[in-house]
């Protein structure tokens, strides 16, 4: 008992739970970006991690598998030198989980992870979390050894520890649950400081929601509104209630005339917590598709959660055309979007006709896509209600730059690029096929499929297959929804010959630098997955 509490073994087990901890906190870099994805819900990280089409735990069991048999033979080996052979028989232990470190670092994320406060404080929990189990794994272990005195057990002893990197899933949940008990309180008040802080400006506010379309409007909107006022806006894609909250809390009210807030929801009564931070003065619904259907259950449910805007508008209301009339029957003042016609698309851009108060204007965008036209046209018809003319309006619509990563064109050494990677739903994939078809010279396309289409996931994903038949290269990424596209192009016609499977975005852009040459256009759609 007394070699057990001395001061080298104390040492030993300290170093060791040390290892562990470095080695599984690296190994948890990307899971833990899932998880700030997932908005640090446990639930949603689960689904995540659950998913056949996910190979992230069975990753982890073939890594724990690999360790234990590795740690056995190397400790055997080694039993010579006594009761070194145990600690010798760590050495595969960081040499496996190097290298799964290292591979893992080629799985991209389509939201890389963000270094927030937030985040660094959950990675400080994590690391301490696992200092904690592993050294309360490795004293165990060295207390049974000096309680049995068998040989071989003392050999063998830290094969037990090759279980860590197989609940290192659980540990990272372990690690949020205890991270909330500071953030949830902090949140709160955070939140209730923005809503008392806008409540007590002079801002106007405009609420913008749908199943797609909701940045790319916002930002358009921000731009024809900028012309004529001093506007605010939620940053990037940040639609919840602590993004929006950011938004307010880091800028001095007094000095914006209006507030866009982008307002996302994935359940029932999302919406209506956002309109409780910053009930909108004019709202927005851009348009709605079966996305989210994995957490909203039904489509019904979309609808209800997208009409808890018009529910809490204080002035009007504008809705894309062809969701108006589901909500037809709410009891609010609102708007049907009809005002754009006569589009006409090509590579250059989008031209339409844009007609507001009985008068009409020709307006050009570099925006791509018919679509882009109806993001345009709502948008105008938002920055009308809120006092602008049109003439303003179609003067500002020339001036509306590429949305990031939203269908934007990149033009490198004579090839066209087309980055669509925030996009993941139906109708923006359609759209993105019909802008990649009109450019000149071979087309190729990047994509893992689409995703959070609950019951649909495989129905779309196979249609989505089925408009890839006819371009010139298809790419295929990852492992998670590809096999419905694969059988929705091959089912519908398309060439084996020019579709191509790979594991990782790195791959297809080494794949395509084999292929591409000048007058090329390759459109990333949906290019990187990640919770989901």
């Amino acid at each position: 008992m007394g070699i057990f509490v001395s001061v080298p073994k104390t040492i030993e087990c300290v170093l060791t739970a040390l290892i562990f901890a470095t080695l599984l906190c690296f190994a948890a870099y990307k899971p833990l970006g899932v998880l700030q994805s997932a908005g640090y819900s446990c639930k949603k990280f689960f689904k995540w991690v659950a998913k056949k089409s996910n190979f992230a735990q069975r990753r982890l069991l073939l890594l724990s598998v690999l360790c234990l048999l590795s740690c056995g033979i190397v400790s055997l080996c080694f039993s010579f030198t006594g009761e070194w052979s145990a600690v010798i028989g760590l050495i595969p232990f960081i040499l496996f989980i190097t290298v799964y470190i290292f591979a893992d670092r080629k799985i991209a994320l389509r939201s890389s992870v963000t270094k927030t406060a937030r985040f660094t404080r959950l990675y400080v929990v994590l690391f301490v979390i696992c200092f904690i189990f592993s050294y309360i794994a490795v004293t165990l272990l060295n207390f049974a050894d000096c309680v049995w005195g068998n040989e071989i057990f003392r050999n063998l002893r830290y094969c037990a520890l090759a279980v860590l990197p197989a609940v290192l899933f659980l540990l990272i949940a372990l690690s949020n649950a205890v991270a909330k008990i500071y953030e949830v309180p902090r949140n709160r008040k955070y939140v209730k400081s923005a809503k008392a802080k806008l409540a007590a400006g002079n801002i106007r506010v405009i609420g913008i929601t749908g199943s797609f379309g909701k940045t790319s409007t916002k930002f358009i909107l921000n731009t024809i509104l900028s012309a004529k006022y001093r506007v605010l806006t939620t940053p990037r894609s940040h639609n919840t209630p602590i993004g929006i909250a950011l938004a307010i809390n880091s800028h001095r009210l007094e000095n914006y005339d209006i507030f866009i807030a982008e307002m996302g929801a994935r359940n029932v009564g999302d919406i209506a917590e956002l309109c409780e931070i910053c009930p909108p003065d004019i709202s927005v619904i851009t348009g709605l598709c079966g996305q989210h259907l994995e957490t909203f259950g039904t489509f019904g449910n979309v609808v209800k959660a997208k009409g808890e805007i018009l529910e809490r508008t204080k002035q009007c209301a504008v809705i894309a055309d062809d969701c108006y009339d589901l909500y037809a029957e709410y009891p609010c003042n609102k708007q049907r979007c009809d005002c754009v016609t006569d589009i006409e698309c090509s590579p250059a851009g989008v031209k339409f006709k844009l007609t507001l108060g009985g008068e009409s204007r020709v307006c050009e965008s570099r925006l791509l896509g018919r679509h882009s036209a109806y993001n345009i046209a709502i948008a105008a018809q938002t920055a009308y209600l809120a006092g602008m003319t049109l003439d303003e309006i179609a003067a500002a619509v020339p001036q509306i730059e590429y949305i990031e990563h939203r269908l934007q064109l990149i033009q490198n050494n004579g090839v066209n690029i087309l980055d669509d990677g925030y996009n993941s739903n139906v109708k923006g994939a359609r759209a993105a096929l019909e802008v990649l078809r009109g450019f000149e010279g071979r087309k190729i396309v990047v994509t893992p499929g689409l995703v959070e289409l609950g019951v649909l996931e495989k129905q779309e994903n196979y249609e989505l297959g089925k408009n890839l038949t006819g371009l010139d290269l298809v790419i295929l990424v990852g492992d998670t929804l590809i096999e419905p596209v694969k059988c929705g192009y091959t089912d519908n016609g398309g060439d084996t010959e020019k579709i191509v499977t790979v594991p990782t975005l790195q791959a297809a852009q080494q794949h395509i630098k084999e292929y591409i040459r000048q007058g090329d256009t390759v459109l990333f759609l949906n290019d990187l997955p990640d919770v989901v």
